[in-house]
């Protein structure tokens, strides 16, 4: 066991890295594991440490990936890691990237797009900080806070759900997300169009969406959504395109932005659409129900 992980981790080693992103990566190969209690966490770390070199490896390496299928204790399994993570801090701010990725696919088509999406997303957002950054003048302060990261909102048999934010704070502060759902039975992305039998879809969420920011908006004087058919800013409706995921009670959940369905201090909001409003219009009821 060992020697797999041992020679798993020299073909990882070898993998060619973008220059940029060479000392990121190799100072999160290299850091050492900050003391933990010792009591019973042994064999987690170390198993932990491992599923990383690991996860790393299938997703880049055919080599690697055979190798792994010979290692008879790891079990077929669709997980989401860590894959590296960023740190910045400078100017009077700082930058915090996790970059997710799925390992456990048979699909390695999907796997590989996934993961290389959630890299080139990282990429950007910490470009994008260093870009910020080295525009200041001598001396000035930057004021800004940026952490990224994901979130597993569903993981059952069927349906596994992950989220990505960013959370930028400066003169204001906002939420941006995006959102994958996968169905891990039959190994496909699921789009929202995917779903239905047709578009009829479209509008009976928008008009679901809109009752429920009246109700919400009569019940609670804190909550503000632009939902007023005067108000040029007012929510229209969702098209195709439209942020969502299935959550762990298969329920279609509609999640928008900071800003883009009410105002900034509501900060990102979602709902969740009775399935009973979608039953006729759904292709089964394997996902939504």
């Amino acid at each position: 066991m060992e020697k797999k992980l041992k020679d798993l981790r020299e073909e990882y080693l070898k993998i060619p890295i973008p220059k940029e992103l060479n000392d990121v990566v190799q100072a999160a190969l290299n850091e050492k594991p900050r003391k933990k209690p010792r009591v019973g966490r042994n064999i987690l770390v170390t198993a932990a440490a491992a599923l990383l070199i690991v996860t790393a490896s299938v997703n880049i390496s055919p080599a690697a990936a055979k190798a792994m299928s010979d290692i008879p204790i790891v079990e077929k399994v669709i997980k989401v890691i860590t894959f590296v993570e960023w740190k910045e801090e400078a100017n009077n701010s700082s930058a915090v990237i996790k970059t997710p990725a799925i390992s456990g696919l048979e699909n390695k088509q999907l796997e590989d797009s996934l993961n290389e999406k959630y890299l080139s997303e990282s990429k950007q957002l910490y470009q994008e900080f260093t870009d910020s950054m080295s525009k200041l003048k001598e001396g000035e302060k930057g004021n800004i806070s940026l952490e990224s990261g994901y979130v597993i909102l569903t993981d059952n048999e069927t349906i596994l759900s992950v989220q990505r934010y960013t959370d930028t704070i400066s003169a204001s502060s906002s939420t941006e997300s995006q959102f994958d759902t996968v169905d891990k039975k039959n190994e496909v992305l699921l789009t929202l169009n995917s779903l239905f039998k047709d578009d009829r879809y479209l509008q009976v969420i928008s008009e679901n969406i809109k009752e429920q920011m009246k109700r919400q908006m009569a019940e609670d004087p804190e909550k503000i959504y632009w939902v007023e058919d005067d108000d040029f800013t007012a929510f229209k409706g969702i098209d195709e395109n439209q942020n969502f995921y299935i959550n762990e009670d298969g329920k279609l959940v509609i999640a928008f932005n900071s800003y883009e369905a009410a105002p900034g201090y509501m900060g990102a909001v979602e709902f969740i659409i009775p399935t009973k409003v979608l039953t006729d219009l759904l292709v089964g009821d394997q996902y939504i129900h």
